[in-house]
């Protein structure tokens, strides 16, 4: 992170008075007109308390879901997620009813110091996820200097995560400094022995993160519906299963690889498998190679959560991405519950989840506090770890 421009280096110059326009990530989950999960608009106030501290003006703009761009849709206004931060600032929030319009351009310069502004949907403006030269242009209008604090856009080369940091002084706020650092140490000088559990349904999707797990960590895991592929390679039947036939045989070079590298990759040795996709459906616990052909494997096993446990218990580091099965069905959610609470049992190691359904996982099985860090950028949180360059994190660069 040395190489970064961070939220100290910019208050340290003095902040008072100065607009400064932060990119936040409050896609939230809205019901009601109302946030159901207030997760990452809490971890956003840090960065936002410190600005207003210091006297800045601060103009805030996030994306929430997915509008066709066309202009304002009610289902995604950031209305809720502008009072909720009302409420947890305990102070008043502007709220602008367009991006970078009138009421936008009005409100930004009306603003008095230590004073919030939250501007409407950034994806109302198609212009956003094109990074139009033009909309950048307008966003910077709105601030005298940039913090990204939105981790889990990072990945994208939007107007609001590279665009408009090419144009205005930038620098990291506390939750882009603390996702990035943790991620990158974690991986260049991990507490050992280092645990990486991976699952989710495709092997297509996670086989550059295995691949770049497999030259750092010490015992990799596999659950999730991508395991199945990997057993197909070892040659076992695996039903009517999620599998992906073209990446057999890739998923036998990771096999190798594993073998040759030293890393000890642990797969399922039993399944609970079902006779069809559904919560009510017909189960049969079974070994590895026993699963019928009419039936899917949908989660681990009991022996197989058994043992992940105690691989997971003999680690310093432990990072989790993806479920071990079908955990949103109670009948399929064992195996996942017992790797979550092995993780949240490992009071000794740095144990990091993440992103994306690992996150929901802890979340449901009520152990997040459990974990050192729970990373808020699913895809982004990858990509770093498959040593991807992410655009939002190179435009901090000094």
């Amino acid at each position: 992170m040395s190489d970064i421009k961070t939220i100290d280096e910019l208050v340290a110059q003095d902040v008072r008075g100065k607009r400064v326009l932060v990119r936040v990530d409050f896609n939230v989950p809205v019901a009601g007109g109302a946030v159901t999960d207030d997760t990452r608009i809490r971890a956003a106030l840090p960065t936002i308390e410190k600005l207003m501290a210091g006297g800045a003006r601060v103009v805030l703009m996030s994306h929430l879901g997915r509008p066709a761009g066309e202009g304002f849709e009610e289902a995604f206004t950031l209305r809720p997620a502008a009072l909720r931060l009302a409420e947890l600032l305990g102070a008043p929030v502007v709220f602008a009813a367009d991006t970078v319009g009138p009421d936008a351009q009005a409100k930004a310069a009306a603003l008095g110091d230590g004073e919030v502004l939250v501007l409407e949907n950034l994806r109302f403006d198609k212009r956003e996820k094109k990074n139009d030269p033009a909309f950048c242009e307008e966003l910077a209008s709105l601030g005298e200097v940039y913090v990204n604090d939105a981790f889990g856009t990072a990945h994208r080369a939007h107007a609001s995560t590279a665009g408009v940091a090419a144009l205005l002084p930038a620098y990291a706020g506390y939750l882009m400094q603390r996702e990035v650092s943790t991620l990158t140490g974690m991986l260049e000088s991990p507490s050992r022995p280092f645990t990486a559990i991976l699952g989710g349904s495709k092997v297509s999707d996670k086989i550059k993160v295995i691949d770049a797990l497999m030259d750092t960590c010490d015992t990799l895991i596999i659950g999730g519906g991508m395991c199945f592929t990997f057993l197909l390679a070892q040659g076992k039947a695996v039903g009517t299963s999620l599998k992906e036939e073209d990446w057999v045989e890739r998923a036998a070079a990771m096999i190798a690889k594993a073998e040759e590298r030293g890393v000890r990759l642990l797969l399922p040795v039993d399944a609970v498998c079902a006779d069809r996709f559904a919560e009510d459906a017909e189960t049969l616990t079974v070994s590895a190679d026993d699963i019928p052909d009419d039936m899917m494997g949908l989660d681990i096993g009991p022996k197989t959560a058994r043992l992940y446990a105690e691989a997971v218990a003999e680690a310093k580091t432990v990072f989790w991405n993806g479920p071990m099965g079908v955990f949103e069905m109670e009948p399929f959610a064992a195996g996942t519950r017992a790797v979550a609470q092995a993780v949240a049992d490992n009071a000794e190691a740095d144990t990091v989840i993440g992103g994306g359904d690992s996150v929901a996982a802890v979340n449901k099985f009520g152990l997040a506090d459990k974990m050192t860090f729970i990373s808020t950028g699913g895809g982004a949180s990858m990509e770093l770890v498959q040593g991807e360059a992410l655009p939002g994190v190179e435009a901090l660069r000094k």
